[in-house]
């Protein structure tokens, strides 16, 4: 019989600014449940990651009705700890260079230079997906894997 895999974490904020900071601590929370904890580096990196994420989805993502929905999940697989953030637009976000006198546009050259991977996935019926997959870091010469709660 086959093992059931681990469930990802998986939460739906309003697509406000402050539901950025509540997507930050939900991560965080969710990392420190964690039976084996995590690597302090990664889980910063992981909050910086779901923070862009999720920034950019209220900003430039979300559909302008009232009742607009962002959907974030984090779970673990392959080594790698995965980010979602999942919004109704179709603006498909791109790296771009911002200059010293811009105010934002830093935050997919954050995430390309945090994440081992990170890509746009369409939704089926609307919208997008933006995940970034972060490597599950140790020691030199090591990975550890971790565990999940509930997995």
């Amino acid at each position: 019989m086959p093992e059931i895999p681990r469930l990802p974490a998986l939460w739906r904020f309003p697509a406000r600014p402050e539901s950025v900071r509540r997507a930050r601590h939900a991560v965080a929370e969710a990392l420190e449940a964690l039976p084996c904890g995590v690597e302090p580096q990664l889980a910063a990196d992981l909050g910086l990651v779901t923070s862009e994420l999720v920034t950019n989805a209220v900003r430039h993502g979300a559909r302008c009705e009232e009742d607009a929905v962002i959907e974030l999940v984090l779970w673990p697989a392959d080594g790698h700890y995965w980010v979602a953030v999942s919004d109704g637009g179709a603006e498909k976000p791109e790296l771009a260079e911002a200059g010293p006198e811009c105010e934002g546009g830093r935050g997919l050259v954050l995430i390309d230079a945090l994440a081992e991977v990170w890509g746009v996935v369409p939704r089926p019926v609307r919208g997008k997906s933006v995940v970034a997959g972060l490597g599950v870091r140790s020691g030199p010469g090591g990975v550890r894997t971790g565990g999940w709660p509930g997995g």
